[in-house]
């Protein structure tokens, strides 16, 4: 199926590893021009030059290192993305995960600086997107399994995820008269670095991978590159009648309808 992806544009924040990286592999190879951030120079050269190789080149492709929180950030990625490719279709909007550990004993800086990032950031660059998109555009949040059932250990993502998920409810409603969707992913236990850090926290990462995979139906963590393909088809054209959804990408781990 082709997902009408040739030479539209979009950008991809945290995009220089990870489920932001994979989003922005299936995107550049089937034709879409991409503006990837992250908060390291290094790292951003890297993914640009790798996606270059998998698209249409060097053309294709624009790196800006950018942090979520920086409340600069959002009117810079828009006016990047326009400045180097003259149009914006789209974005996803992909954060790191914030400290772990339970609600009880987080530090009140932790909050503040998860909410700074994972929440009032990506407001921010969902409005500035909001604000360049036509009829068509469409707004993705990469939120988390935490959306609807908590997650032990993650207070913060389970604190702040499920008030992000429900103003991207909220703003589907809004842009919705202009033709424009917004969507959210909800992955679980992908495996990706972030992943592997959160199961190695209790010291035996292998136990608490074997204890994990048992809990989902398909037995096993997703990869990157099926996250990437599920966020690439929201992205596209060809999911234009998808809006207001929150997507899990989880292999059956959440229970609920």
């Amino acid at each position: 199926m082709d997902l009408g992806l040739q030479d539209k544009v979009y950008v991809v924040t945290g995009a220089t590893r990870g489920l932001g990286l994979a989003t922005a592999r299936e995107l550049a190879a089937d034709g879409a021009r991409v503006l990837v951030t992250g908060r390291g120079a290094a790292a951003v050269d890297a993914a640009v030059a790798e996606l270059a190789a998998l698209g249409d080149g060097p053309d294709a492709v624009h790196g800006l290192v950018a942090d979520n929180a920086d409340p600069g950030t959002a009117e810079r990625l828009v006016a990047a993305a326009v400045e180097r490719f003259g149009r914006l279709d789209g974005i996803l909007i992909s954060v790191g995960g914030p400290q772990a550990g339970p609600v009880a004993t987080a530090p009140e800086e932790a909050w503040r600086d998860a909410f700074e990032s994972v929440f009032l950031g990506a407001l921010r660059i969902a409005r500035a997107a909001a604000a360049a998109l036509g009829e068509g555009g469409v707004i993705g949040f990469v939120l988390s399994g935490s959306v609807r059932q908590p997650i032990p250990g993650l207070g913060i993502s389970n604190g702040l995820r499920p008030g992000l998920a429900m103003a991207a409810k909220s703003l589907a409603d809004e842009l919705g008269p202009r033709g424009i969707r917004v969507v959210g992913l909800l992955p679980a236990r992908i495996d990706t670095d972030r992943v592997r850090e959160l199961d190695a926290l209790g010291g035996d990462a292998e136990a608490s991978r074997a204890h994990h995979s048992a809990a989902i139906p398909l037995g096993r963590y997703g990869t990157p590159e099926e996250f990437g393909k599920v966020a690439a088809f929201l992205l596209s054209p060809a999911a234009s009648y998808l809006t207001g959804v929150m997507v899990p990408v989880d292999g059956g781990a959440l229970r609920g309808l």
